[in-house]
């Protein structure tokens, strides 16, 4: 394979061989919220069924984790959509900063 074919010069920019901020920005990320956790043994886990209920760590009202690559980058408050009222949203009350050193 040539220099001229190789995937780095195909997807590039014609004069540079890393990709524009453009096509940086269009990248898909997967955001997940976190409404709160729980540990329990496995035979808790087993004895589980339709209706019961497992208590999260997190109370009503408190803010919840907004997730991207395993990394919480903000926290925000549970809504109902306003155009649609089946639907959840979350409202940003906190951006997080980068932790420094933080390898997770």
């Amino acid at each position: 394979m040539s220099e001229d074919e190789s995937p780095i010069h195909a997807s590039a920019t014609p004069g540079s061989q890393e990709p524009s901020i453009d096509t940086i920005l269009r990248i898909p990320v997967v955001i997940q919220v976190v409404l709160g956790s729980a540990t329990m043994p496995v035979a808790n886990l087993m004895k589980l069924g339709r209706g019961q209920v497992v208590s999260l760590d997190h109370r009503v009202g408190e803010p919840v984790d907004i997730v991207v690559n395993g990394r919480v980058i903000a926290r925000g408050e549970v809504v109902v959509v306003d155009d649609d009222s089946s639907r959840f949203g979350v409202s940003l009350t906190e951006i997080v900063g980068p932790n420094i050193g933080d390898d997770r």
